[in-house]
């Protein structure tokens, strides 16, 4: 069990700390001779059985609340100190606030220097501490009257023993979830190397498992693990950690910093959070407000951006985003506190929605809804909520980043559709949302052929831009093949269509443009243009023109540049060449066709406007899942 205090400056943290356990945690120089705690400090004693009871000695002093606040994440039972001389003072109401916005539930209240005041003031000071803790968890907590400075204190070991018997009653940890150890110390030892410390919040580390720094990505392995101060081949969620890491230096890790399963080492600078002012904060947050936020053990600065409404004022809940100064690692359902622009005062906290919030469409109609399956999700694990509202479908690593669960401990409800994508990554999608994806595809091609009757449909990508550019291009795929099998929709070269749909030629058409098409696939990747065209069929231009538009309008053909046109056969040929370039600039693509320069950039964006590459800087890369899809 994970004990941490907290108090005024001054009140016996420290002194009630070597009394339960025998350690005295103000290990540095200065806080020797200022007698303060400045750092965190830990201390360990064995409890019954194989017990062994952790306590995290925070500092006071209101300048500390920073390293107050990462002391306390993570632990399972608060010791709130108070001395009887001086009673509730600041920061025994900040460090009590602190406490409550990180979610601890247990508690216990040592009054501390018994001896400096008489039984009167005892008595008054228990009604107060029941008075302030009423409202809270810890209404219900123990108080123990304690003298720390006497050897065997009858208040320190009745405290001692009250723990001892919370130790037992404590529920176990999951340890099916992925490992994450928030770093609250990083420091070195001569002969072994990195070593960080902090409270495991899921999962279990063996030695010799690889792990990876968040923020920074750096894989790490484990090479010794001590677990509640003893030496250890395995530790899991709810115990003090100590892990010696090789593959990062100090310097690579600071406190705040996550060590993590490689699954959920992504992070991100845009959070989405449901935030609670407290009412006594005196701050209105407007957009763009700068706040402190202490989240693990980390503390960073950040701006608040609002979901719900314009501001939110003092003693309100609403959703916002908080856009910080760096990259952090965070799950649904992780704690955060609030300090005003000047950390000076604590104003609120919350709990973590998602933590990849996006920089557009954050206060859409879809994206709030997303945020109330992620609350839902907090409460009650329903994997099928989040499916529900995730019209597009969620990536497998996406849920697993959001779940902490390992791919193969993911239950998808019955019916969930799975679509293979490349990397080795898996969509899940509700069939639900399937079928109106389809609806969608057959709206968009009702659309396209009432505001464009004389062509034959558009092609695959174009038809993707039209339903949904974001969609996963391995979805899509799916979706048209599903569709074309059913004969719900119809393909005519590159074209789509709907089966009512057609656009045919004349006979006379039909037979003037034959000998057109069939110069055109003779042309190869180099075909003639259409004034050579007229020129070789001895026709008038205008007329090629004309039916070469329109056998572009029906799919037969495809227009890449004006009065150039290529036959689909071609094209296919093209677009497999694109993809077996290692890299398709202007010049390789060139060489492999035997084009010129010129052509070469036209057919290249020709792809990048149909939707089958996309150019960055010179390269012109195949997006995502595309495969070019061609009927003959």
């Amino acid at each position: 069990m994970i004990v941490g205090t907290a108090g005024h400056i001054d009140h016996g943290k420290t002194t009630l700390t070597r009394a339960l356990t025998g350690v005295d945690t103000d290990r540095l120089k200065e806080e020797k001779a200022r007698g303060i705690s400045i750092e965190l400090g830990y201390a360990y004693t064995p409890l019954s059985g194989d017990d062994i009871l952790g306590v995290i000695d925070v500092p006071g002093h209101e300048k500390f609340i920073r390293t107050m606040a990462a002391g306390v994440t993570g632990i399972d039972v608060a010791l709130l100190v108070i001395a009887a001389d001086d009673g509730i003072m600041p920061q025994t109401l900040e460090h009590l606030a602190i406490l409550r916005l990180l979610g601890v539930k247990r508690g216990v209240v040592a009054m501390t220097k018994i001896d400096r005041v008489d039984s009167n003031r005892l008595e008054q000071l228990e009604k107060e501490i029941h008075a302030l803790l009423a409202t809270t968890d810890f209404a219900s907590a123990q108080i123990f009257r304690t003298n720390a400075t006497v050897d065997g204190d009858v208040g320190v070991k009745a405290l001692l023993h009250h723990l001892s018997r919370i130790a037992a009653t404590l529920p176990s940890s999951d340890e099916r979830r992925l490992f994450r150890l928030g770093v609250d110390r990083v420091f070195t030892l001569s002969g072994q190397g990195t070593i960080v410390t902090g409270t495991a919040l899921a999962g279990s580390v063996r030695v010799g498992d690889t792990l990876q720094l968040a923020p920074g990505g750096q894989q790490v392995r484990v090479r010794s693990i001590h677990a509640q101060n003893r030496a250890a081949e395995a530790g899991r969620a709810g115990q003090r950690l100590a892990l010696n890491l090789s593959g990062a230096a100090k310097d690579d890790i600071a406190r705040g910093a996550w060590i993590v399963a490689p699954a959920l080492g992504e992070c991100s600078q845009r959070v989405d959070v449901q935030l609670t002012l407290t009412p006594d904060c005196g701050l209105t947050l407007k957009p763009w407000s700068p706040v402190h936020v202490h989240l693990g053990a980390a503390h960073h600065t950040a701006n608040v951006v609002m979901l719900d409404d314009e501001v939110l004022a003092p003693g309100r809940t609403g959703r916002v985003q908080l856009v910080l100064d760096a990259p952090v690692h965070a799950v649904p359902g992780d704690r955060f506190v609030l300090r005003n622009a000047q950390a000076t005062a604590t104003i609120g906290g919350g709990v973590v929605l998602d933590p990849f919030g996006p920089a557009r469409k954050r206060r859409s109609a879809a994206r709030l809804a997303w945020l109330d399956a992620l609350s839902a999700y907090i409460g009650n694990g329903d994997i099928a909520a989040l499916l529900a509202r995730g019209p597009l479908g969620l990536r497998a690593s996406t849920l697993v980043r959001l779940s902490q669960l390992p791919a193969a401990q993911i239950e998808a409800p019955a019916g969930t559709v799975e679509v293979a994508l490349q990397g080795g990554d898996t969509l899940l999608i509700a069939a639900a949302e399937v079928k109106a994806l389809q609806a969608r595809i057959l709206a968009a091609l009702a659309e396209f052929h009432a505001r464009a009757p004389d062509d034959a449909g558009p092609e695959l990508w174009r038809l993707k831009r039209i339903v949904s550019p974001d969609m996963e291009d391995r979805l899509w795929s799916r979706l048209v093949d599903t569709l074309l099998a059913a004969g719900a929709i119809g393909q005519r070269g590159r074209s789509l269509h709907l089966p009512e749909h057609s656009v045919e030629l004349s006979a006379d058409e039909q037979a003037a443009a034959a000998p057109l098409l069939a110069s055109l696939l003779a042309g190869g990747f180099d075909p003639p243009w259409v004034r050579d065209l007229a020129r070789a069929h001895q026709m008038p231009e205008a007329e090629v023109r004309r039916l070469l538009l329109k056998l572009s309008k029906t799919g037969e053909l495809s227009q890449v540049v004006k009065d150039l046109f290529y036959h689909p056969q071609r094209l296919d040929e093209l677009a497999r060449l694109v993809a077996t370039l290692p890299e398709v600039q202007a010049a390789s693509f060139r060489d492999a066709t035997a084009l010129g320069r010129k052509r070469a950039i036209q057919i290249l964006e020709f792809f990048d406007r149909v939707g089958y590459t996309r150019r960055i800087g010179n390269i012109h890369l195949i997006r995502p899942n595309a495969v070019w899809a061609y009927s003959s």
